[in-house]
């Protein structure tokens, strides 16, 4: 079942690191830590994407800024409350941390494979470009009665497919996480700089779960 539960949610990405480590919190005596780092995309544009990484896996003491590492683990969720409502805080759980030179063949530099079920009705939208796009968020499940709530974007085809798609279609997705910068908006007329994470799907399946 663990096993099965781990192939559910699948990440594994090359990047250069770009921060120190910050402290996050602490699970029966394990701390854990978030570091970011620096992805490349084809376009030469980067992603960048925080990894939430136990004291036991690297020496959080040091600082490992402009070295390159080969992540795998998996893209997890939990809420966040501020402003009297949840924010879903995102990052990718790490299992195995690999500082290498260059980057191999078999190395996946930003894919994701997630197994799960469209938990809220799915947006179309076109682009101001006439660009098709669907926006879903997956719940895939975790160990002991946790899910991950991942926000996915479906492109053309993808998404005339996706948007007519009901609740609680079991899915699998593959796809590269990607970040995105925005202004937040406060209530007292402030503005905020953020960035939110969200995975660009290039293949969606429809599993059947019948018997």
């Amino acid at each position: 079942m663990a096993d099965k539960i781990l192939e559910n949610n699948q990440v594994s990405i090359v990047g250069e690191i770009i921060s120190d480590f910050q402290y996050s919190h602490e699970v029966y005596g394990e701390g854990f830590y978030m570091v970011e780092v620096a992805v490349s995309r084809l376009s030469n544009f980067s992603d960048y994407i925080p990894l939430m990484i136990s004291e036991r896996l690297i020496d959080t003491s040091q600082s490992y800024i402009g070295q390159k590492v080969y992540v795998t683990g998996q893209f997890r969720s939990y809420n966040r409350h501020e402003e009297l409502k949840n924010r879903l805080v995102l990052s990718v759980f790490v299992r195995e941390i690999e500082f290498i030179e260059e980057e191999t063949e078999e190395m996946k530099s930003n894919q994701i494979l997630l197994d799960g079920y469209i938990c809220k009705d799915p947006i179309y939208r076109k682009t101001p470009l006439g660009r098709e796009i669907t926006d879903l968020l997956v719940a895939v499940n975790r160990s002991y009665s946790k899910s991950d709530y991942i926000p996915c974007i479906c492109w053309s085809r993808n998404a005339r497919h996706a948007s007519g798609l009901p609740l609680g279609t079991h899915l699998k997705i593959t796809g590269r996480i990607q970040s995105r910068d925005y202004i937040k908006h406060h209530s007292n007329g402030e503005e905020e700089e953020r960035r939110a994470y969200e995975i660009s799907a290039s293949r969606i399946e429809v599993i059947s779960d019948e018997k």
